[in-house]
């Protein structure tokens, strides 16, 4: 049954989750600088995080599925604020790197439980318009998070990372008084008592193509962002300033489209023109990042890209809830590990492609959307061919 009074609520929580979570991502660096991390370490400390998404994003969606969304909803956002904390207090790198952990293992839980959460109280119409508000909050997060962990690092160097947990505590409370259950006893019950129990329950099936569309998807956007202000700087000449300006224009338009488009044209052409069109448009998005030689020209065609980017991930998260058999927080995890699979290997690829040529990033990028649009249409035969044999 469809609970539109949650939507708000999920909204408020995803946003201040992910401005605790950029608060400490333009300070990060220089933090763990001071702990005596060399380039190497601070690039081992930005992917055990994701590695521990990886790993553990699948198995908090299942016990979401079996336990409830709150409790496991409350449990990710306490290892976020816990992790902030530990990292605030750090004297060593090592404990840096704990933190991170304990904060990559426990926060994994956030995504995929919201998202399923979306999926407990939304129609299979108003599907894809809730997924697309909950990747506006999570847009709109990263960009004023970036933005208050800058002011306040000026203070004090570790000052964002309280600020960050400060956040957090307040998000858990605001989780733990305000937002229901989602998931019904029964529906529990019988997840529970189910024989099928492997975390992979998700990918079978036609599905098993959206989720490595996914991957490709996340792959092209991890290596554009890895190495855009270096492309910036090398081809017209922009500061930190600029594409932090960029980045925050870009941020506000794929708020927008997904808050407010998403939903009305779901509806109007269905999840899979979305997906094809966002496909699409970021390939010419990153041709087009090739041209760019000025401010303008660079907010210009980073917004198409992200335009097209940003429509993708909700989208296929509503298709594939829509179509899975197994529980929506099973899906919505495993979604999850490919998404930070795709950030694990993004990054490295588009820095060995960067240092073979300034715009192989880009060129691979539109080569990524190619392998997922084909994907996708590979996805859309086998469905179409299941359903003329029925």
């Amino acid at each position: 049954m469809e609970n539109k009074k949650a939507l708000p609520i999920l909204f408020l929580v995803m946003f201040l989750v992910m401005v605790g979570f950029g608060i400490i991502i333009p300070v990060l660096p220089f933090y763990a600088e001071n702990l005596g991390a060399s380039p190497t370490e601070l690039g081992l400390l930005m992917a055990v995080y994701s590695l521990m998404q990886l790993l553990f994003s699948p198995v908090w969606g299942q016990v979401s599925d079996r336990f409830g969304r709150k409790p496991v909803m409350l449990i990710g956002i306490f290892g976020l604020s816990l992790s902030f904390f530990l990292m605030a207090v750090a004297s060593s790198l090592w404990m840096l790197f704990a933190a991170r952990i304990i904060g990559g293992l426990l926060s994994s839980a956030n995504m995929p439980t919201t998202m399923a959460y979306v999926a407990d109280i939304t129609t299979l119409e108003n599907r894809s318009k809730g997924m697309g508000l909950i990747g506006a909050a999570v847009g709109l997060g990263f960009i004023f998070g970036p933005a208050v962990g800058g002011i306040f690092s000026d203070i004090r160097l570790n000052l964002p990372f309280y600020l960050a947990g400060i956040t957090s505590v307040v998000t858990f409370f605001l989780v733990l008084i305000v937002l229901k259950e989602s998931l019904p006893k029964e529906a529990r019950d019988k997840s529970r008592s189910k024989e099928e129990s492997s975390r992979w329950s998700a990918f079978r099936g036609s599905n098993t193509l959206l989720f490595i569309l996914q991957f490709f998807v996340s792959l092209s956007l991890a290596g554009l962002e890895a190495t855009f202000a270096y492309f910036a700087a090398d081809r017209a000449n922009l500061g930190t300033r600029e594409i932090g300006y960029i980045f925050m224009i870009m941020g506000l338009a794929g708020a927008i489209v997904q808050g407010g488009l998403i939903g009305p044209l779901a509806k109007k052409y269905g999840e899979g023109k979305i997906i094809q069109t966002g496909i699409v448009v970021s390939a010419l998005g990153f041709g087009f990042i090739l041209l760019t030689n000025n401010f303008i020209t660079a907010a210009i065609y980073l917004t198409i890209f992200g335009l097209g980017n940003g429509v993708i991930r909700p989208t296929v998260s509503a298709l594939l809830t829509k179509t899975s058999t197994a529980g929506h927080g099973s899906v919505t995890g495993l979604l999850s590990s490919f998404d930070s699979l795709g950030r694990i290997i993004g990054p490295p690829l588009g820095g060995t492609l960067f240092a073979l040529g300034a715009g192989f990033p880009y060129v691979s990028g539109m080569i990524l959307s190619v392998i997922a649009l084909l994907f996708y249409q590979i996805y859309r035969f086998r469905v179409k061919a299941a359903e003329e044999t029925k």
